[in-house]
């Protein structure tokens, strides 16, 4: 089967700055996979490079084995801090995507109050971002990411704003919102239980600067998964252990540096 991704020696340099470097990998289609790795060794970087928005200095990338030449359409992304346009309500927020692609206005209505309904925020649809909690706020980000149906979901830290329990609560819909789909989802977190709680796969990246792949796990917890109360998983620790030495190294490599 064509991966999703395939990414060959990808690099990118920032003038005389090389934040990644030599990046070689496959994601399978319809796998929820999650990069994590020390503060600045390039995750938002590559997730960028994936995205389109940011063109590698070095190597390729294909796209359900097509080049990745220019935006990446096949793609929605679900930014660290949510893309809310303020001067639209919920619902309009929610259709947004869909009149962008040429739904008519009646239709992109219809199927934003179904996704409403789906992200549990029936009862919100006049109401404007700024009248909403940081979870509610996500919720909506979910349903716009979700709603223009698309073969791969890219997320930058998108829950770190919120408090724990929000938190929990949030990854639980998008593991859900996942399990009911095709998609593939490339996930960025600095939280490793987080990665692991939600992934198929882990990737661990090295310290930067010329950041490469320390580490690849195949996380064989089952499906479906009880997010609250997983990490009382004996195999959790487990295999929280085994990631958690490719990335100490990282972490102290990084706080060296940047001391």
């Amino acid at each position: 089967m064509t991966p999703a991704l395939s990414l060959r020696n990808v690099g990118r340099r920032f003038g005389e700055h090389t934040a990644i470097d030599g990046i070689s990998l496959d994601i399978a289609e319809g796998t929820f996979v999650s990069f994590v790795g020390p503060s600045g060794c390039g995750k938002s970087t590559l997730l960028n490079i994936i995205a389109g928005l940011l063109p590698p200095t070095a190597g390729s990338l294909e796209v359900f084995g097509e080049p990745l030449r220019g935006i990446n359409r096949r793609a929605s992304y679900m930014f660290q801090q949510d893309a809310l346009l303020p001067w639209k309500s919920v619902l309009a927020n929610i259709a947004f995507g869909l009149t962008l692609r040429g739904w008519k206005a009646d239709d992109a209505r219809t199927e934003a109050r179904a996704w409403l309904e789906r992200v549990g925020l029936r009862g919100f649809d006049r109401h404007y971002p700024y009248q909403l909690s940081g979870g509610m706020r996500k919720r909506v980000a979910m349903a716009q990411s979700w709603i223009v149906r698309p073969d791969l979901i890219l997320m930058d830290e998108p829950f770190a704003a919120l408090d724990v329990h929000t938190r929990l609560h949030v990854q639980s819909e998008i593991a859900a919102l996942w399990a009911s789909s095709s998609a593939t989802v490339v996930f960025v977190t600095h939280d490793l239980e987080e990665a692991i709680a939600l992934s198929d796969e882990v990737f661990v990246l090295s310290a930067g600067p010329a950041a490469r792949v320390a580490g690849r796990y195949a996380i064989d917890l089952p499906r479906p998964r009880d997010l609250l109360d997983i990490k009382a998983d004996s195999r959790f620790h487990q295999v929280y252990r085994a990631i958690w030495n490719d990335l100490r190294d990282g972490v102290v490599k990084s706080h060296a540096h940047h001391r």
